[in-house]
Formats: C-alpha cells, structure tokens, sequence
C-alpha cells in the first residue's frame, strides 16, 4: 500500500515556464552555463547557481543560503507562484526516445524506510548529509525523485482522461523535447488517484536515490526539533514523479580502465580466457547483445567476451548482473580496482553511445581498455531491490531525466 498525496506545488507562471525550466545543473558544460546565466535572466540556474556573480569563494551553508535568498526573489516577482489548493501533476515528456508519462505527487518517508520504496543503489553517507543540509537551509526541493510501479490500468486510464483537457504548460526546448503538464485538482480524481496508489504494493526508486535518503534524514532531524510533531507535516515527504515500469528506458553503463594494472595485453588476454570465450571482432564495431556477453576495446580491437557458466557462481540476484560479473571477473582480480566508486583508474560512459564512442575513448589515449556491457531490465532491477541487495554504481543509466523549476516542493 503506497502513500501518495497531492501538494501545494511553487512553480513558474505560464508565461515564463519554458525560460524557467532547466536540465540538471551537472548537465551543462561550462559554455552552456555561461550562456545560460548570461543571456536568460528567468532561468532557474539563477538560482541553484546564485554566486555566479560574486566570482569568491564561498562555503556550502553560505550557498545554500545564496539559492534560498534567490528562490524566494523569484516568489516576490511572481515568476514563480503556489497552487491555492493540494494537487497532483500529470508530466508528459516527449523526446526521440520516447514518451514518458507519470505523476508528480508528495510520496511518503515512512514508506522510504519501511522498505515500501524499494532501493537499489547504495548511497554515500556524506553527499546525503550535504544534501539535507541544503534541503533544511534552502526550504524546498526543485527536482523529484523518479519512481516506479507496477503498470495501473486504472491510473493509465486516469492520466488519459486528463490529457483530453488542455495542458497547464506546453513547450519545447532547445534539446527538441517537449513537455506537457496537466493539473488535477479535481477532489474526486484525486481520491481515485490516491486509492489506485493504495492497493500498489511496493513503489520502487529508479533515479534519485541520495535525494530520497535525504529527504528521509531530514524529516528523521526535523520530527526530533518538532515538539508538535503529528506526522502531517510536509517534511514527511518527498517530490516524485511516478511513472509506469513500461515507460522506462534503461541503458546501461560503459567501463573504461586507465591501465591493465601492469599485465600486457597477452598476459591479460590469458587471465581473461580463464573466465570467457574470446572472439577477436577486429576492427568490427561490435556490441554484446545477450546476458554474460560483453564488448572489449583493446588495443585498437574489438573482442566479444561470452562467460564461462561453469567457471562463474551464481549465488542471488545481484550475482547475475553483467555489472557485478564484469567486477568479480576481471576488475577486482585482474586489473586491481577494488572500490569502483572512489578508484580515479575507471570511468564510466552510459551506453546510449555506441560502439564507435568506446572506440574514440580508448583510442584517444586516456584509457587502456574499454567494456560494454547489456542493460539491466525491469525485472532484473526489482529482484535485486526485493531482495534488499545494492547494484554496483553506474550500473544503470534511467530515462526520463527530469527538468528543474518545473515544480518545487517547500517543507
């Protein structure tokens, strides 16, 4: 049983919505936020990005105060405005990868640590604690969380309904995406809505994993300064936007290695025949297309690498993953790379680049080898969160990624 409410959202006017709106900070190279900042004054990289200006250097707490000093000059000249009433919002991205659809609603902390959410990733206790230090300093959350359910035929034909109504916001952006948001305020709808999401067993987190723990440890400290605490409160819960499993896309993520850790390639082609059939491809731009077969870029080569089954244990879920595979097989004992999060020896790309991508980085020089690797599915994703396990990082690259300023949650 999930717990999803509507809420009073701050978002920008009609008008503005399309200036407003961005893509993930980390998102933009320098040049494109230079432009932005620059040339857009609505933009909400003036917000998160609030000392461009000042060209000193600051600390975390000066600003986060900096963001939620700019946030509320947004609120004063009515670029940004608050729904009167509690309301979902129906989010419809379209793109040449698709259409995504889902909705945007408040989702419970207590279902986050009950376990109702389900998690797959690990997080990394101090960028949860700098990111609920700027939850509490800036007041509000800018970018939900992405979950994902159990497709609904009740919701699917909810959210149908809807979009027969003319959208709140429609436009394009300059990346050719379009995006549609409906709002539901209708009191009867949203019951159904939220009556739909109650007979929802498990909700399931498919990007957004530190803003989620976050948003849990917030609301741990803020419950404990709360003498009044009832549990209603808006730090109960968190921005997401929720959408269908049919409707997302996941890629996988590329491995890159600086060096063989001090083999040569005949060395290490022995060690690796140890674990996989190998088929020199040459200069054949190949791509593994079946679980346990994975692409390798060496020495100006392509190789495909087909697992040995009786020389590789499969013990649960997360064993079966070509990303702990590739980990247990090759990374931790062959080439040397231990923790692959803090390592600076590898590197990740996602692999909605192709083959030709694996090619120009190793090529280039920075890196030795390169690997690709099948994507994680759906069903993969859950039986590794139902059993409470942690994919490797950079295990899964996760469609839709979702606009900033679109909508903002105040606590």
């Amino acid at each position: 049983m999930a717990i999803v409410k509507p809420f009073k959202a701050v978002r920008p006017s009609r008008d503005k919505v399309a200036l407003v709106s961005s893509k993930s900070y980390e998102e933009y190279s320098p040049a494109e936020l230079g432009a932005k900042l620059d040339f857009n004054p609505f933009s909400f990289l003036h917000i998160i990005n609030s000392g461009y200006k000042h060209q000193q250097e600051i600390s975390s707490e000066q600003r986060f105060q900096l963001v939620h000093n700019r946030y509320e000059a947004f609120k004063e000249k009515q670029i940004f405005i608050q729904d009167a009433i509690p309301s979902f919002y129906i989010y419809q991205k379209t793109n040449h990868e698709g259409i995504f659809c889902g909705i945007i609603a408040a989702t419970s902390v207590n279902d986050y640590n009950n376990n109702k959410i389900k998690k797959h990733e690990a997080t990394l206790g101090k960028r949860v604690q700098l990111f609920e230090n700027y939850l509490k300093v800036t007041g509000f959350n800018a970018e939900p969380v992405l979950l994902t359910f159990q497709d609904d035929e009740t919701l699917a034909a909810i959210i149908k309904r809807q979009q027969k109504n003319r959208p709140e916001y429609e436009f394009s952006t300059t990346d050719t995406q379009l995006h549609k948001l409906w709002l539901v305020k209708d009191a009867k709808i949203i019951h159904q809505i939220t009556e739909a999401f109650q007979k929802i067993e498990y909700l399931y987190i498919a990007d957004g994993h530190h803003r989620s723990a976050s948003s849990a440890l917030l609301a741990k400290d803020l419950a404990t300064a709360n003498q009044n605490h009832t549990g209603n409160e808006a730090y109960n819960f968190f921005m997401s936007y929720l959408i269908p499993e049919s409707d997302l896309k996941i890629s996988a993520f590329n491995r890159f290695v600086r060096d063989l850790n001090g083999l040569s390639v005949k060395e290490f082609l022995t060690q690796l025949n140890a674990f996989f059939i190998i088929e020199n491809k040459g200069q054949q731009l190949y791509s593994p297309s079946k679980k346990h077969h994975f692409s390798m870029y060496l020495q100006g080569e392509f190789y495909a690498l087909y697992l040995r089954e009786n020389k590789y244990h499969f013990t649960d879920a997360l064993s079966t993953l070509d990303a702990e595979i590739l980990y247990k097989t090759v990374l931790r004992p062959m080439l040397g790379i231990d923790d692959v999060t803090h390592n600076d020896r590898i590197a990740y790309a996602h692999n909605k680049t192709n083959a030709i991508a694996i090619k120009t980085k190793v090529d280039s020089g920075l890196f030795k080898v390169g690997f690709g690797l099948v994507a994680v599915d759906i069903h993969e994703m859950k039986k590794i969160s139902n059993a409470n396990l942690k994919m490797p990082p950079k295990t899964t690259y996760i469609q839709p990624k979702l606009r900033s300023g679109l909508t903002m949650y105040e606590f």
